[in-house]
């Protein structure tokens, strides 16, 4: 019969080789935890203790790897953040036209979001190809403002594919 310390060993490393399909760090914070587990299997502690063990070993090995680990291998200056978040707040885009519906909208990192100016009545949508700035979302619906001609291309020209399209 496989002891307790090699089945924690199993899952251990089957987590950690998960992990090399996602990069998100959890996995491998998990497979962590699970390693830790085993050395509690390999002193013979019953099967509830190895349970708390790996629950509070993952409580504090995900934070970890999330919060100070993961930092560490993105790329400085890149902002992962959500689109409703503001993570792209400020910044210049072209309106682009949905093919299905003709919805006017932004593209961000290969997403559509539909745009509206901010102090646009009803029924007034940019137009296409018109060089605007995001200034906050409502919802889904990105809240633009009308930009000023630049030399850059907008961060939606560098994406050309995504979904939503």
């Amino acid at each position: 019969m496989i002891s307790a310390g090699s089945l924690w060993l199993t899952v251990a490393l089957s987590l950690a080789l998960a992990e090399l399909m996602t990069g998100s760090l959890v996995l491998l914070a998990l497979a962590a935890a699970a390693l830790i587990t085993a050395l509690a299997a390999a002193l013979g502690v019953p099967l509830s203790v190895q349970l708390a063990v790996l629950g509070l070993s993952s409580a504090v090995c995900v934070p970890l790897a999330v919060w100070v680990i993961r930092p560490w291998f993105s790329p400085a200056g890149v902002n992962y953040g959500v689109a409703g978040t503001g993570a792209q707040h400020g910044e210049r885009f072209h309106i682009v036209r949905r093919d299905y519906d003709g919805a006017s909208g932004i593209k961000i990192k290969g997403d559509f979001f539909r745009a509206r100016y901010v102090d646009a009545a009803p029924d007034d949508w940019p137009a296409e190809g018109a060089e605007v700035v995001l200034d906050h979302f409502e919802g889904t619906l990105a809240r633009v403002r009308p930009g000023a001609p630049s030399s850059q291309p907008s961060p939606s020209a560098k994406s050309s594919t995504g979904a939503g399209q």
